[in-house]
């Protein structure tokens, strides 16, 4: 069952979050792009679909951590330091997404849509380099386990 659910944690992680960062870290750009033309019916069409891909992806996202926690509680190491400090980090990170990345994200595409800028792409850069950079060092701590009998 142990190799079920883990599989099931790191698929989902890969079909889910990352379309989320790579998605997420597009918008930025391509919301200058729409700033620099708001008439650019294809630039405010990309904008929409990097925003309902990381809306979307998110939600679908959440399967990571139930699929996580299972997984840890199915190798009895719920309780080990690298695992409170990765189930932290998720935390962090989604908290980041839900209450700046995507609220950020609708701004500048309402801001475009109605021919005016909204909130600054370059903020909103920084927010979605710290969301990857969380999940990176999550991905990190999920490999090497520090304390971890594997000997890796």
């Amino acid at each position: 069952m142990t190799k079920f659910l883990l599989s099931v944690h790191v698929l989902a992680a890969i079909v889910a979050i990352g379309p989320v960062t790579v998605a997420a870290s597009m918008f930025p750009a391509a919301a200058r792009l729409a700033i620099a033309d708001p008439h650019d019916a294809a630039a405010r069409t990309t904008l929409r679909t990097l925003h309902r891909i990381c809306r979307v992806y998110a939600a679908v996202g959440i399967v990571v951590p139930v699929f996580g926690l299972a997984t840890a509680t199915s190798l009895e190491v719920l309780t080990d330091a690298w695992l409170l400090v990765s189930i932290a980090l998720t935390a962090i990170a989604a908290a980041l997404l839900v209450l700046r990345v995507l609220p950020r994200q609708a701004t500048l595409l309402a801001g475009v849509d109605a021919t005016k800028a909204g909130a600054a792409p370059g903020r909103l850069a920084a927010y979605t380099g710290v969301f990857n950079l969380l999940w990176a060092t999550v991905t990190v701590l999920m490999i090497v386990r520090p304390g971890s009998t594997t000997g890796v």
